[in-house]
C-alpha cells in the first residue's frame, strides 16, 4: 500500500468538554463519538494561540507563530513559511482545502494546489488591533453573541450557506476522484484535503432540526463566585473589556441556557458533516488508507467565570479536540492524557506520510506517531506552550503546561499557577504560594527559554504600525487578497 490520504477536519471554537468523546452526557456528536471509537483520543490538547488566524499558521507550519510574525487575525501569514501543503505537494499528494482556512496576506495558498471555496473572513489586513488616543481597543461587542434574543434559530445565514458550500465542495471533491463507469479510482494520486467550517463560532444561529436534538436535554449553564472578577488576570480583564461583558447579563440563567442549547445544536451541525464525510469515504473505498485528524482552532469561555469568546489561557478557551484515526483504525480506542499540542499535529502527519527528515525543516513541535505507538521516552513530561499577542491585549501573553501545573505569564503585569490535577476549574491561584515558588520558577524559566517577550513586544508595535499603513492604502485603492476559487464551467456536466 502506497503512501496514505489525509483529511485534517476542522471546526471553529470548539469546546472540547461539551462533546461526545471527552465525556459529555448531552452532546449528540456521532460523528466524533465514531471517530474516537476507531482512533485515538487526546485528551489535552492545546492550542498554539487561543485566536483563530495564528492558531491556524500554528498547525499548518508546525512552530509558534510568533516566530515568523503571525501575531492576529490580521497578521500577514508569510509566503516563506514551509507547510503540510509544501511538505504533501512535494511528496506526491495532490494538497487541496475548502473552507475557512483564515490566511491573511496575497499568498492564499500557502502549498496548496487549490482552494474549493474562498474564506468566510477577509485576507487583508483589515482587523490590525489598533488603539484608539486613550489606548484603548475598538470594542468588539462578542457579548452580545452570548445572551438573549440572540442565540437560537434562524432559517438561514451567511455562515450556514458557506458551511454548506464548504461541505458541498469537499464532498464532490471525492467522489470526482471515483466518477468512473465502475466506481474505480480516476487516480491513484492520494489527497491531503482539508475541510473547515465556521461552526460552532459565535454567533450562535442554528437552524430547527438540530435546535430539536436538545429539547428535552438536561443542559448544564455556568456557575461561579459572585466575585469572580477577583480571579481575573489582566489578560481577563483587556478581553472583558474589549468584549463589552459589563453590558450583558451573562448570569441570567434563561440567556446561559439558549446560549448551550444553541452551542450544542451548532455542534451537532458540524458532526452531521463529519458523518457524511466519513459516509463517502466509505463509498469510495478510502477510509481505510486514509488517515483521518479532527480539531479545532481554540475553545470559547461561553460565559464560564463570565467570560465570552477565546483570548483567555483558562482549559474552555485554549483546549482543543484532538481525534486521529489511523489507517485500518490501528490503535483504536486508544486515550492519550499526555499533554499536547496542534504544533505537534504537522510533524505527526509527516511521519505518518513518510516525508523523509532530510527533506524537512526545524519545527517546534513534535511527531505524535511514539506517543500512539507506546515507544516514547516517558522518562519526563514535554512542555506545551500557548501564546498570545496584541489583538484585545496590552503586553504579550504566555501559558506553558508542564505535567500537572499550568503557569500563565503575562509581560510586566501578572501571573498565575494551577495545579489542573487538584483544580482542574483552575479556582485556586498557587502563584503566591511560598511552597509553589520553585514550580513557578521552573514554569516561568520554559517559558523564557522559548520566547523573548521584550523582542516581541516590539515586533508586535512595529508590525502594527506598517500594517495599519498597508490597510489605509488597500482601502484607498480599493485592492484585495481574497481567494477567487477557480471553477471552469465549461468544463462541468454534460458538454
Amino acid at each position: 500500500m502506497g503512501r496514505p490520504n489525509i483529511l485534517i477536519v476542522m471546526a471553529d471554537q470548539v469546546v472540547p468538554f461539551l462533546t461526545g468523546p471527552y465525556g459529555d452526557p448531552v452532546a449528540a456528536t456521532p460523528g466524533m463519538d465514531r471517530l474516537a471509537a476507531e482512533g485515538i483520543v487526546f485528551g489535552a490538547a492545546y492550542t498554539a494561540v487561543p485566536l483563530c488566524a495564528p492558531s491556524r499558521a500554528a498547525l499548518l507550519t508546525g512552530k509558534y507563530p510568533s516566530s515568523f510574525g503571525c501575531f492576529d487575525n490580521a497578521s500577514v501569514f508569510p509566503a516563506d513559511q514551509p507547510t503540510l501543503a509544501h511538505y504533501l505537494a512535494s511528496a506526491g499528494y495532490d494538497p487541496v482545502a475548502s473552507g475557512k482556512m483564515h490566511f491573511v496576506g496575497p499568498d492564499q495558498l500557502h502549498g496548496l494546489a487549490r482552494r474549493l471555496t474562498t474564506d468566510v473572513f477577509p485576507a487583508g489586513v483589515d482587523w490590525v488591533p489598533e488603539r484608539d488616543e486613550d489606548g484603548r481597543f475598538p470594542a468588539g461587542g462578542h457579548a452580545r453573541h452570548y445572551v438573549d434574543p440572540d442565540p437560537g434559530v434562524r432559517r438561514w445565514t451567511m455562515f450556514m450557506a458557506y458551511d454548506e458550500e464548504t461541505q458541498f465542495r469537499a464532498v464532490e471533491y471525492l467522489r470526482e476522484r471515483h466518477r468512473t463507469a465502475g466506481g474505480a479510482a480516476r487516480t491513484d494520486q492520494p489527497f491531503g484535503l482539508i475541510v473547515s467550517f465556521h461552526h460552532p463560532h459565535d454567533p450562535f444561529h442554528v437552524q430547527q432540526e438540530y435546535w430539536d436534538l436538545y429539547d428535552e436535554a438536561d443542559i448544564k449553564t455556568p456557575t461561579y463566585p459572585v466575585d469572580v472578577e477577583r480571579t481575573y488576570s489582566s489578560m481577563d480583564r483587556w478581553a472583558n473589556d474589549a468584549h463589552e461583558t459589563e453590558r450583558y447579563d451573562l448570569r441570567d440563567k434563561q440567556s446561559m441556557l439558549h446560549l448551550r442549547h444553541a452551542y450544542y445544536a451548532a455542534l451537532s451541525y458540524v458532526d452531521r458533516k463529519i458523518q457524511q464525510l466519513l459516509a463517502v469515504l466509505d463509498e469510495t473505498g478510502e477510509l481505510e488508507n486514509t488517515v483521518i485528524v479532527f480539531t479545532s482552532d481554540h475553545g470559547d469561555m461561553l460565559g464560564e467565570r463570565g467570560m465570552v469568546q477565546k483570548r483567555a489561557f483558562y482549559e474552555w478557551s485554549v483546549r482543543v479536540p484532538l481525534l486521529v484515526r489511523l489507517p485500518g483504525a490501528q490503535h483504536a480506542g486508544i486515550h492519550i492524557a499526555e499533554p499536547v499540542s496542534l504544533v505537534d499535529v504537522l510533524p505527526t502527519l509527516l511521519d505518518v506520510a513518510k516525508v523523509p527528515a532530510e527533506k524537512r525543516t526545524p519545527v517546534h513541535g513534535r511527531s505524535l506517531v511514539p506517543v500512539i505507538s507506546g515507544t516514547e521516552d516517558t522518562s519526563g513530561s514535554t512542555p506545551v506552550f500557548s501564546e498570545y499577542h496584541l489583538e484585545k491585549v496590552h503586553a504579550p501573553c504566555f501559558m506553558v503546561r508542564d505535567g500537572d501545573f499550568k503557569y500563565v505569564y503575562i509581560h510586566g503585569h501578572d501571573e498565575q499557577l494551577f495545579d489542573l490535577t487538584n483544580d482542574p476549574n483552575e479556582w485556586n491561584d498557587l502563584s503566591t504560594e511560598p511552597a509553589y515558588e520553585p514550580v513557578r520558577l521552573q514554569l516561568r524559566r520554559l517559558i523564557f527559554d522559548r520566547f523573548d517577550p521584550e523582542k516581541l513586544a516590539a515586533e508586535g508595535a512595529d508590525s502594527v504600525s506598517r500594517r495599519v499603513i498597508v490597510r489605509d492604502a488597500m482601502r484607498a485603492n480599493d485592492t484585495h487578497w481574497d481567494y477567487q476559487p477557480i471553477v471552469d464551467a465549461t468544463k462541468q456536466y454534460v458538454r
